[in-house]
């Protein structure tokens, strides 16, 4: 878990004017303000104090948030909340200051600190202090109407998100579908006039900063020109797209077959209730509808789990293991007895995976509510990619104590899951023989639901919300725009009319919690880049898909080379180390699932589908 930024509360800078009087002339003219000198020894000198403020304040903070996240109290949330308002009182305090010397000419490393000092916040406020209050007010606002959404159905059953995005995952009732997906967004509706004015108040604040809007300072943190950011996302989706297409028009088919064409058309974009997730963004939990038959791989990981004896920590354990394997060093001590591993019985915690950094040094933890089945195993091996990443830039100085960019950190992790093979399984002991390829296109497919299906999705927020922010996308198009986005990029529909009444961004929490979402996109492209060139180097022959790094320590070498660079160069240097090239590629998603593609297509072929949107 990194340092949060969170929502900013603006702090104005206040400059001291010292006057001199004459003592022979009462009516001198006040002698001028000593003007501040802004050099590069100025400049440095500002980027060497705010380095260490914020480092200092990072291990406070992250201590009182992790006290909160595990022991939940009205004391604890008082707490948090007031770190979290100096932190960002801190934060945009330097901001400010760092955009003074935007000009200044500095060596490579100040440039890049500054730069980072510069562009880091996500929601600048205005330097109007009663402008800054009022953005402050509007973003707790949106929280909150989020955080305390529910819809209520008529039998009295109210249901938080979480429950109404269960029910979507296990029902197959097109009816109760659709109200729980129409329900969910009414909560949005009133967050619209609030975000309209969020949205003026961060563009304020972004221009005070020196950028032309909240979109171009997003869009800056990837070290390139933020045009050639947008240009660089295009490219990747269209290497994507045809994979994603046969993928839509498959489950399109099948969802035809089982609804009926009243609600799931052959042609066109598929409705976006019918896809098992309350947003359409991940498809998995309807793999049982659309699977093939033959697609059972003969194995369970939750049974072999269980009758291997694996409780919790030995889960933990076996993962570190993997790492180690590769030539990592094994977890501290502090590791073992700080981290939470299953979830207390004597008070409330924050169950939600995650991975923590608390002293920038060796002190790394993960807080999980561990459930002894296939996922959690998997989830394991992601958080601890996090962990190892953390350790890896310990000697870094602080402000480069994070991922090349920021989908590098969620890449990590799923990087070390996609070796969580069959074979992997095999070498551990909980898989007495590997199934033969026949039953690779339903793992496969159970993969590709999830993640080939969520790619479109984590391209498109953000595309909606650059364009809102510059101002392409009119405050009464909001709602238009983002449903020919959504249909542009992932070939789904509102299953029932919208209109500018409703405000359904705002259903995505990522929205009013004003979370950038690019990062996701470029980790679901990156893990499958990193793990192309890591089995490269580990010399597997074999289909990719099947390749697990596991034991191969010039891999694990390689890995660690890049990770140690932490965020301290440009992320293509980075990238270069592990891939021998310095541009994204997603050609390795198409080479993990080309057996995959191949039988879509045979599929949509033989049914006859016509496929796109």
């Amino acid at each position: 878990m990194n340092l949060p930024l969170k929502r900013p509360s603006q702090i104005a800078l206040i400059v001291s004017i010292a006057l001199g009087l004459s003592a022979c002339n009462d009516t001198q003219e006040p002698a001028p303000a000593p003007v501040e000198k802004i050099d590069a020894t100025a400049a440095i000198n500002f980027i060497n104090q705010a380095e260490a403020d914020l480092a200092d304040l990072s291990i406070e903070a992250n201590r009182a948030e992790w006290i909160y996240s595990n022991f939940i109290t009205d004391d604890t949330a008082a707490l948090s909340a007031a770190m979290g308002e100096k932190v960002t009182s801190t934060s945009v305090r330097y901001a400010t200051e760092a955009a003074k010397y935007a000009n200044v000419e500095l060596d490579a490393v100040n440039a890049r600190k500054l730069n980072s000092l510069r562009s880091s916040l996500v929601l600048p406020a205005p330097l109007d202090p009663a402008k800054n209050a009022e953005l402050a007010s509007i973003a707790s606002e949106l929280n909150g109407l989020y955080g305390k959404g529910k819809y209520c159905f008529a039998d009295g059953r109210c249901l938080t998100q979480p429950e109404l995005s269960n029910l979507m995952a296990e029902s197959k009732d097109p009816a109760v579908l659709l109200e729980a997906w129409q329900g969910w967004r009414e909560i949005a509706k009133p967050m619209r006039p609030l975000f309209e004015r969020e949205v003026e108040l961060a563009n304020q604040g972004a221009q005070d900063l020196g950028y032309a809007d909240l979109s171009e300072l997003w869009r800056s943190q990837y070290d390139m020109e933020p045009e050639a950011f947008s240009a660089e996302l295009d490219r990747l989706w269209a290497q994507i797209k045809p994979l994603y297409d046969s993928l839509h028009c498959y489950v399109r088919g099948e969802l035809n077959q089982q609804y009926g064409d009243d609600v799931a058309p052959k042609t066109g974009p598929i409705p976006a209730h019918l896809l098992g997730n309350m947003w359409a963004q991940q498809w998995g939990t309807i793999y049982n509808n659309v699977a093939p038959k033959d697609a059972d791989p003969g194995y369970n990981v939750t049974e072999l789990l269980a009758k291997n004896g694996y409780d919790e920590i030995k889960m933990v354990k076996q993962a570190e293991g993997f790492f180690t394997s590769l030539g990592f060093g094994e977890l501290p001590e502090s590791f073992w007895t700080r981290s939470m591993f299953v979830q207390p019985q004597d008070r409330d915690v924050v169950c939600h995976a995650s991975a923590w950094d608390l002293d920038n040094l060796d002190d790394i933890r993960i807080k999980m509510c561990i459930q002894k089945n296939a996922e959690d195993f998997t989830v394991i091996h992601h958080e601890l990619g996090h962990n190892f990443y953390q350790r890896a830039y310990k000697n870094q100085p602080f402000i480069f104590k994070n991922s090349a960019n920021d989908g590098f950190h969620e890449a990590i992790g799923d990087t070390i899951a996609l070796s969580i093979t069959p074979k992997y399984l095999q070498k551990i002991g909980l898989l007495e023989t590997v199934p033969d390829a026949s039953k690779d296109i339903g793992l496969l497919l159970k993969q590709a639901l999830d993640k080939i299906a969520f790619m479109p999705f984590g391209l498109m927020i953000d595309q909606w919300r650059w364009q809102v922010f510059n101002g392409t996308i009119k405050p009464d198009q909001y709602n238009q725009a983002w449903w020919d986005l959504r249909e542009k990029y992932q070939g789904v529909k509102a299953p029932i009319e919208r209109t500018e009444a409703d405000f359904d961004p705002g259903a995505k929490y990522h929205v009013p919690g004003n979370v950038p979402y690019t990062r996701y996109f470029l980790a679901h492209v990156l893990q499958f880049q990193f793990h192309k060139a890591l089995c490269d180097i580990a010399g597997d022959t074999g289909p990719v898909h099947r390749c697990s790094i596991y034991g191969n320590k010039e891999a694990g070498a390689k890995l660690n080379e890049m990770l140690e660079m932490g965020a301290s160069k440009p992320w293509p240097e980075a990238l270069s180390v592990v891939t021998g090239s310095d541009k994204m590629d997603a050609k390795a998603v198409l080479d993990y699932f080309a057996p995959l593609q191949v039988w879509l297509d045979e599929q949509n072929t033989q049914a006859n589908r016509q496929c796109g949107w």
